[in-house]
């Protein structure tokens, strides 16, 4: 089973937000096995710009996020078709683009599992179910998944 991280993870884990919020995020990511996690490279592009921008950290520094990221964890890039299906995904379920986007990047590569806190828990599309992993009841799918659940 594959799972992918949408950006608010990636943010939180950058130690951006709530203590509590930052701390879930790294611990979740330390217990995420390595080989088994995407990272859609729209998700790195909206870290860098909440980077650079809500955190002031300069181009440099961000850049050093995003590489670091994309050095733990596969990358995986936006195609045409998972553009075009991100399209009917803004008609058919009022998704912004920009997660819409990511959505249909995580189905294009076989993951199963969406982590993220945009997008209603437990919504299905393609076989690729997100889950929010900072809802006091954990998805027992995550649960699963996890090394060494807390």
């Amino acid at each position: 089973m594959r799972v992918a991280l949408d950006t608010n993870i990636l943010v939180y884990a950058e130690g951006l937000g709530d203590e509590a919020r930052c701390s879930a995020a790294l611990l979740l990511v330390e217990q995420l096995p390595g080989g088994a996690v995407l990272l859609p490279a729209q998700a790195l592009g909206e870290l860098s710009r909440v980077l650079t921008g809500k955190a002031k950290r300069t181009a440099a520094q961000a850049r050093e996020a995003v590489l670091g990221w994309a050095d733990s964890f596969e990358v995986a890039d936006s195609s045409w078709p998972a553009f075009q299906a991100a399209l009917d995904l803004m008609v058919d379920h009022k998704l912004p683009m920009w997660d819409a986007l990511i959505l249909a990047v995580v189905a294009e590569n076989h993951c199963r599992l969406l982590l993220s806190e945009d997008f209603q828990n437990g919504f299905t599309w393609r076989g690729v179910t997100v889950v929010d992993p900072f809802v006091a009841q954990r998805s027992p799918l995550l649960m699963g998944f996890l090394r060494n659940p807390s």
